[in-house]
């Protein structure tokens, strides 16, 4: 090469480089000059209608409109401007311990103030609002398009007082009325525990928060001196809580070093894998995890982290899909951005998070006993994983049991006459209430085994007639009143029964007294019963 041409090639390069590096920094130009011309037709747009617009408008109203709008086009449930005068009011309920409300933990979903579970023996549970149902009304204010924070801020207050809801659900035309009565709620992770067969420790989570590791630990303790050899973890209407809490709660049951779910965001910081970092405290122990739709959050980081390793065999139903990471960001004059930055992942790579506007397959909802609507049959294209024993698993959001127990259910005949009685189910409620004190009052040494005869149920029946609450459902079925309730005799006969327990003798009373006609928990301790191991259940074949 000749030394003119030798140097001109560095030259050619040096100006190609000035050649492209002018065109990005034209282009980087262009770009800043176009956020800046938008930034001055927004705030033209606000001048015209602060100044302009038929109606007076305050321009911080207008910004607070604006920013909702655009928080709105994310279209996503969990991101939500926190204004300064509001933000007071707003707090995670699972970690504070008590608080004055109803007990229900709720959520958007399609422009509605939706039940994700309520929290049970809170007012909520009691008066039979089920997951699933929104808000209609609350205290007289429509609740169509409400966000979440102020449908907690309507829902709270001082306890003892009451607030009127209006209740849209599922498989019922007209919005159902209830009074629910605010108590100053005293959350309790593990309400109780119990042996059953000898050697199955029984394990109830409702909530997680921040003692729940601590009560689990403690309870799985007494069992094992109790004689437990196996588990029956129940997460079943668990509304979950923190990432951290679901962590806590799955290093109990995993070895060090195990996976336990991962969050996966564009942001820097956001993306964090999620390991045990102590043994498994109770390795000896086969567990079962009983889990349905109310149970969300981190319920589903356990339950999908315990499925994953197989270290767990997930009975019940589908979860609800709650799998992301939301971002309190304080903005200026004490507002407060709650974003979404994160999803949540199981070890194998599954997303917790689901897409409830998708609809992937059919699914055919029938009405249980216990008055919700589960899942009988769904047919979709969810995608399959492959657990770390090599079990094929399902995807697709939220966690999908290993065994799918459908709970007792009613026929098609007795789903239509309680779906009418739904029409005064807050009349149902407090007649059930009121009527079952009454009843104990006369009653002062019941025990658990208490005979449910004919006469306490026609007693109850006579109460519902003379509330008001059965007519308009006998009317518009073109029924009597007798052949109304004779055709719903063994939902009445049910719940009468569950209030006499859960007044009379707890949670735990309730749990007793229904046992064996728990399906979903009665398949669990089949599966349990004899496990010799952790790992018994993938041991043996099927």
């Amino acid at each position: 090469m000749s030394r003119h041409r030798a140097t001109l090639l560095p030259i050619l390069v040096l100006g190609g480089s000035f050649i492209l590096g002018g065109f990005f920094l034209q282009e980087g130009v262009r770009r800043e000059e176009n956020v800046y011309v938008q930034v001055r037709v927004f705030q033209e747009v606000v001048d015209r209608i602060s100044n302009q617009y038929v109606e007076e408008l305050g321009e911080g109203a207008i910004y607070e409109n604006a920013i909702e709008g655009l928080i709105d086009r994310l279209d996503d449930a969990n991101s939500s401007f926190i204004p300064a005068a509001e933000y007071e009011n707003f707090s995670i309920e699972a970690t504070e311990g008590e608080y004055g409300g109803v007990g229900l933990e709720v959520i958007e979903r399609n422009g509605w103030v939706t039940v994700v579970s309520p929290i049970p023996g809170t007012p909520g549970d009691r008066a039979g609002i089920r997951a699933g149902d929104r808000f209609v009304a609350i205290a007289g204010e429509d609740a169509e398009g409400m966000s979440v924070d102020r449908a907690v801020e309507i829902l709270r207050g001082r306890a003892g007082t009451g607030v009127d809801v209006m209740i849209g659900r599922p498989g019922v035309e007209e919005p159902i009325p209830f009074t629910l009565r605010r108590e100053e709620i005293k959350l309790t992770s593990v309400p109780f525990s119990v042996t059953l067969e000898g050697d199955v420790g029984y394990l109830p989570l409702r909530i997680f928060r921040e003692a729940a590791t601590d009560e689990v630990s403690r309870a799985i303790e007494n069992l094992r001196s109790a004689g437990a050899r196996s588990l029956i973890l129940d997460l079943r209407g668990n509304p979950g809580g923190l990432l951290t809490d679901g962590v806590d709660i799955t290093e109990l049951f995993l070895d060090e070093g195990d996976a336990i779910v991962e969050t996966r965001g564009r942001a820097g910081g956001q993306s964090e894998s999620f390991i045990s970092r102590t043994p498994d405290a109770f390795p000896d122990l086969a567990m079962v995890v009983l889990v349905d739709e109310g149970s969300a959050s981190a319920s589903e980081i356990v339950a999908g982290a315990l499925q994953d390793h197989d270290r767990a065999l997930i009975v019940g139903a589908p979860t609800y899909g709650k799998g992301s990471v939301q971002t309190l960001y304080r903005l200026t004059g004490g507002n407060v951005l709650r974003l979404t930055t994160a999803l949540w992942y199981t070890p194998v790579g599954r997303s917790v998070e689901k897409d409830h506007e998708l609809t992937t397959g059919t699914p055919r909802g029938v009405r249980t006993l216990e008055g919700g609507v589960a899942v009988a049959e769904l047919v979709d294209d969810r995608p399959t994983f492959t657990s770390l024993g090599g079990r094929e698993i399902l995807g697709g959001g939220g966690i999908s049991p290993d065994r799918w127990v459908v709970p007792d259910t009613l026929t098609t005949v007795e789903a239509r006459a309680v779906t009418e009685l739904y029409r005064r189910a807050g009349q149902f409620t407090t007649t059930l209430f009121n009527h079952v004190v009454d009843w104990l009052a006369e009653r002062p040494g019941i025990e658990l085994d208490f005979v449910l005869d004919d006469a306490t149920v026609e007693g109850f029946r006579e109460a519902l007639v003379r509330d008001g609450v059965t007519a308009p459902a006998s009317r518009h079925l073109g029924v009597s009143e007798t052949e109304l309730l004779d055709t719903v005799d063994r939902y009445i006969r049910f719940h009468l029964e569950h209030e006499i327990a859960l007044q009379a003798f707890g949670e735990e009373g309730v749990f007793l007294r229904q046992l064996d006609r728990d399906r979903q928990l009665q398949a669990a301790l089949a599966a349990v019963r004899g496990a010799a191991s952790p790992t018994a259940f993938f041991d043996r074949p099927e």
